[in-house]
Order: structure tokens, then C-alpha cells, then sequence
């Protein structure tokens, strides 16, 4: 066995050198580096977390206060605002949209 090896070549133990090197295996910087990816991946999860919960809570707040835009026809004759799709004005009466003529096939 070579004198300044750290590790024993055939069975992987540590030598007196490596004792006193306090040489780690590499096995221990495998666990080592897991233990940090996962406390990164929690970290990066617990601000992840903040954050969905603080825009979902702003929509919320959102949608409280604005209520949704109603879509509106605008009254030919009176100029009145009626509801999407009327086909009658609610204040004069008035036809709001032109008869649709039927295309048939006669002539």
C-alpha cells in the first residue's frame, strides 16, 4: 500500500493518513451535496408557495370587487343600453337588430 494514500486501494478503507487528513469519502460529498439540493428545493418550494397563495388571494380580492363587464347593444333609436343579444329595446321598444331575411331557394 502506498504511504500517502488516503484510502486503502483494495478494500476502500481510510488509512492512518486519511485519519489524519480527515479525508472524506466520496460517498460523504454525495450525501452532502443531496442535503443541500433538497434544502434549496425546499426553500425554493416554501417561496413558491408565498407566492401561488398571495396571487391567488389578490384574484380573489379582485374579482370581489370589480364585478365582471357586462357585454351591451346600444338602442338604434333612443341610444339606450340594452343587454348583449337583445333583440327588442328595453326602454323604447325599438327593433334592435334588422330582421334576418331568410335565403331560400325559391326565386
Amino acid at each position: 500500500m502506498a504511504e500517502d494514500a488516503n484510502f486503502c486501494p483494495k478494500c476502500g478503507t481510510k488509512t492512518l493518513k486519511g485519519k489524519t487528513a480527515h479525508a472524506v469519502y466520496p460517498t460523504d460529498q454525495l450525501t452532502d451535496a443531496f442535503y443541500t439540493v433538497g434544502s434549496e428545493l425546499e426553500r425554493a418550494f416554501n417561496i413558491a408557495a408565498r407566492e401561488t397563495h398571495a396571487a391567488l388571494k389578490k384574484a380573489r380580492e379582485d374579482l370581489r370587487q370589480k364585478p365582471a363587464p357586462q357585454p351591451t347593444a346600444v338602442c338604434p333609436k333612443c341610444n339606450t343600453k340594452n343587454p348583449s343579444g337583445a333583440i327588442f329595446c328595453n326602454n323604447c321598444g325599438a327593433r334592435m337588430a334588422p330582421i334576418e331575411e331568410s335565403h331560400g331557394g325559391g326565386a
